[in-house]
């Protein structure tokens, strides 16, 4: 065998080695994507909202003057076009246990001259999240980084006004993937109902609502 292809083995071989140990040691302990590794999060060649931001926020199904939790927010990737899309009289309280993101989430907000954002240190299960609040809630990559699921998903319920709507997307590139089954499950038990599933079992967008 070429000795090149073995070094590719191996380097697959730590990569997934890598991800499997993430992703088993964020089931008892909080192990957010990494600051330095925020530009992981963002499209490099989009040349300003990517095209997958933009289906994000067209499936929020926003109007002026919402209210939206973006619960995990890192470097606001989505809260600033979220804010853009509720205008000036809506609002976007955006949420992170990295204050290294949160930073820099404002820094790119102030860039943008977006004044309607709260950004909040904290995150979903803490109990720190006012209630009956947001018309909408956005988890994008976020679920499977947190230790107490269920607890999380309880917070964003209560915090959620009767007839708000939870959109969670989840992609296999990411080593918290969460199957569609399990956050069914997961929302169920906390009293969502199920809206929309878009995509593919490997890459998804699920809505769910708080029922009325």
């Amino acid at each position: 065998m070429v000795p090149g292809l073995y070094i590719l083995i191996i380097l697959i071989g730590l990569v997934v080695i890598t991800a499997i140990a993430w992703r088993l040691a964020s089931r008892r302990f909080k192990i957010p994507c990494p600051v330095w590794m925020m530009g992981c999060l963002d499209t490099p060649f989009s040349g300003g909202v990517s095209a997958r931001t933009k289906k994000t926020v067209r499936h929020l199904g926003l109007l002026l003057g919402m209210n939206v939790l973006d619960a995990g927010c890192g470097p606001g990737r989505l809260a600033i076009p979220i804010a853009d899309a509720v205008g000036p009289d809506g609002e976007v309280t955006a949420i992170d246990i990295q204050e290294g993101m949160l930073k820099e989430a404002q820094r790119r907000a102030k860039e943008a001259k977006v004044t309607n954002i709260r950004f909040i240190l904290t995150g979903a299960g803490e109990g720190k999240i006012e209630r009956n609040r947001f018309d909408r809630a956005v988890m994008v990559t976020v679920l499977g980084e947190i230790p107490d699921r269920k607890a999380a998903l309880a917070d964003i319920f209560g915090a959620l006004k009767p007839g708000g709507i939870l959109l969670v997307e989840e992609t296999i590139g990411d080593p918290h993937f969460q199957t569609r089954k399990t956050v069914e499950r997961l929302a169920g038990a906390a009293g969502f109902i199920q809206c929309e599933f878009s995509g593919r079992c490997f890459s998804y967008m699920l809505t769910m609502e708080k029922p009325g």
